[in-house]
């Protein structure tokens, strides 16, 4: 029968492929009465039957009469309400409806037949701009990620904290225990019921190594808080009974949180050398390993503890006790679907050289409580710490004087760390060791005067300073450049003029200015005459053979005083009044 029928339906569809424009639908009819088929029925089977003809492409298809700017309009506005009610409404006739008014779109095209300009439909535009590649719900698909890799087990850990949208555990001590949010009872209408939930709120936070996907997971109250993380980390990096990933991860990832960029744990990072990575707000897909373990525990764990008596998870204690074995359980057994394997079996993969045991808890907490202080490098290339001396001298690029940022080694009680960074902004860690003295308080291995002779490597500054030496003194080598000196040559090989910039630069003359003279005139200085004796003690010298005559012309020709300034002229004066006078000259009347 079915065979008879399927010949039929052969026989039907081959009339409807021939059939011209215009009758397909009487054969269609035709057939859906003979064989009592739906007609969409026919279609399809027709189709699935016969090779139909390929519809011809329009010829204007693939553009539009849509702008790409007027596109991008209205895609800015459809995305502007999007940002502020947190959802897309499509409401895409609403941002037409604006623009227009606005003048900033005109969306329109002029029909071929009678030249009219009609205004675009809707769903013309909404075409455009999925023609345009920006529509919303283009705009809003997730962006391309890169696949971020790990090296090793250990080498990445992931960490997060959630709170549990199912339970919460009420602080009473009288209170029956954990509770599940009832979501009649806690939803935003309800908002005092909502604020009870939050803050007695059972929160999870999980870790996960990224290499082998191992996953550690611990419930706590009171919120993502900087004690609540420190404890998390450390009980994942303790060795536990049936628990294989432990030990000292090389990186952990986390959110911009507050407790996850706290000093208590970035002491904590610092001291066990771990390299601290906080993600860019808005961003879950960087850790996506711990946010998929976050799922995972949330539909795979917490829907266990519906079923379980009261009494067996009533209390935190509890509830992390259910979570251990859990924990072990699904690590244990779990195939993973990247690597095939368990997450124990690819963890314990792991190599001896990167595996680092970590400390004991009481010193790591001890560690994060001790945050890192600047210390100044001494000339003996040490620094005092906690009231130890450690040297300095290993650490690259040191100098005297500058400035260390210091911390505890967890690993080490008799040593300390040396925080630097590398050029890509990364930390490093420079581990410090004690100084060690002698009874005198005298440094353990210090050279002896008269017998051993050490030195420091040279430092930075002091490899740059013997450098410009030898530029300084055009040589090469440490001992020309102190031979050049003290032969005295010239600096440079007296390639260096320190006047060139003064003789090479051309001086405009500056033009002269009328101006108007000052009216300071010169002060005129009043020194008192000298006393007669006062005079006769300066004139003395000059005179040997000073007499009371001599004084007493002094008392004639200057009666008031002789002037300070013209003692010099006052003497020329008495030597040519003191030369003899010559004889006068007789006439002689002759007869």
């Amino acid at each position: 029968m079915q065979g008879a029928v399927n010949q039929q339906l052969y026989e039907f569809a081959a009339r409807w492929q021939s059939a011209p424009h215009g009758a397909k639908g009487s054969i269609i009819d035709e057939a859906a009465q003979h064989l009592g088929l739906a007609r969409a029925t026919l279609h399809r089977r027709f189709k699935d039957m016969v090779a139909t003809s390929t519809r011809k492409r329009r010829a204007d298809a693939g553009t539009s009469a849509l702008t790409r700017s007027e596109a991008l309009h209205v895609a800015s506005v459809l995305m502007e309400y999007m940002r502020k009610n947190g959802k897309f409404n499509g409401k895409i006739e609403l941002a037409i409806d604006q623009l227009r008014a606005n003048g900033l779109i005109r969306a329109e095209r002029a029909d071929p037949s009678t030249g009219e300009v009609v205004p675009l439909s809707t769903s013309s535009i909404s075409r455009a701009l999925r023609l345009y590649q920006v529509h919303p719900d283009q705009l809003l698909q997730p962006d391309p990620v890169m696949p971020l890799a790990s090296l090793h087990p250990n080498h990445v850990w992931q960490i997060d904290a959630s709170r549990c949208i199912m339970y919460y555990l009420p602080a009473a001590a009288a209170d029956n225990g954990l509770r599940i949010m009832d979501e009649k009872a806690f939803y935003k209408n309800k908002p005092a019921n909502l604020i009870k939930a939050m803050r007695e709120s059972l929160w999870r936070y999980v870790v996960t190594d990224h290499c082998s996907g191992w996953l550690y997971a611990t419930y706590v109250t009171g919120g993502e808080t900087s004690p609540n993380l420190l404890d998390t980390l450390i009980g994942a990096m303790v060795q536990r009974p049936g628990h294989a990933m432990h030990g000292v991860p090389k990186m952990v990832m986390l959110d911009p949180g507050s407790a996850n960029t706290s000093a208590t744990f970035k002491s904590l990072c610092h001291a066990l050398r771990i390299r601290v990575q906080i993600n860019k707000p808005g961003n879950p897909r960087a850790k996506g390993s711990v946010e998929k373990a976050q799922d995972l525990v949330e539909r795979d764990f917490e829907v266990l503890l519906k079923t379980l008596r009261p009494d067996e998870c009533d209390t935190l204690e509890k509830i992390n006790a259910l979570c251990e074995k859990w924990v072990a359980y699904w690590n244990g057994t779990k195939i993973h679907s990247r690597h095939g394997m368990t997450r124990d079996a690819a963890w314990l993969r792991i190599a001896a050289d990167q595996l680092v045991a970590a400390p004991p808890e009481d010193v790591m907490r001890l560690v994060a409580v001790s945050a890192p202080e600047s210390r100044v490098v001494s000339p003996q290339l040490t620094v005092s710490f906690q009231g130890r001396e450690y040297s300095v001298a290993a650490v690259p690029g040191v100098l005297v004087g500058e400035r260390l940022l210091i911390c505890r080694n967890a690993f080490d009680q008799d040593s300390a760390q040396a925080v630097g960074h590398t050029d890509d902004g990364y930390e490093v860690f420079h581990v410090l060791p004690q100084v060690a003295k002698d009874a005198w308080g005298q440094v353990v291995g210090a050279p002896i005067i008269g017998e051993t002779y050490k030195r420091h490597s040279d430092t930075t500054a002091q490899a740059n300073t013997k450098e410009i030496e030898r530029l300084a003194t055009g040589t090469d080598t440490d001992e020309a450049a102190a031979a050049a000196r003290k032969q005295g040559r010239s600096f440079m090989g007296g390639s260096f003029n320190p006047l060139a910039h003064m003789e090479q630069t051309v001086l405009a003359t500056p033009l002269p200015r009328r101006g108007s003279e000052h009216g300071l005139s010169a002060p005129v200085v009043h020194v008192p005459p000298l006393t007669h004796i006062e005079a006769a003690m300066a004139i003395k010298p000059r005179f040997p053979d000073w007499s009371a005559e001599h004084f007493q012309w002094l008392q004639a020709n200057y009666p008031d005083g002789v002037p300070a300034e013209a003692v010099d002229a006052v003497a020329e004066r008495l030597r040519d009044a003191r030369r003899p006078q010559p004889a006068p000259a007789r006439l002689v009347r002759v007869a």
